[in-house]
């Protein structure tokens, strides 16, 4: 009974951990997005995490929504800076998330600032 218990438990633990270790090394896809940052924020109740949004046309019909990992310092020190201006963020998407990680599968990995097409600044 206590192996049957044991190699149950080894089971699901690996199986745990292999579905955690697929969502964090494998990514569904990467790319970059532009637009002007137009909200980024430390929320959450049990975990904080950073959540952002960009609105990627005039009338802010098109928002993309995104997450920082709590790791990614210099990327939420140069959102924090570049609050909104226009920027270009490099991201990764993901097959899924975990809530202490953050709301959304797109995770940033790099920001720059960029000069808007709709504005001479």
């Amino acid at each position: 009974m206590k192996k049957i218990l044991f190699v149950t438990l080894t089971v699901i633990f690996l199986a745990a951990a292999g579905w955690f270790a697929f969502i964090y090394y494998v990514p569904y896809s990467k790319g970059t997005r532009a637009g002007e940052l137009i909200k980024f924020s430390n929320k959450g109740i049990f975990y904080k995490t950073w959540e952002g949004e960009i609105s990627q046309g005039i009338s802010g019909a098109q928002i993309f929504t995104f997450s920082v990992l709590d790791k990614e310092k210099e990327v939420i020190d140069a959102l924090n800076t570049y609050q909104g201006q226009y920027v270009k963020v490099e991201y990764i998407e993901r097959f899924g998330t975990f809530s202490f990680w953050g709301d959304t599968k797109y995770f940033i990995t790099k920001v720059t600032p960029e000069k808007s097409p709709h504005f001479n600044r």
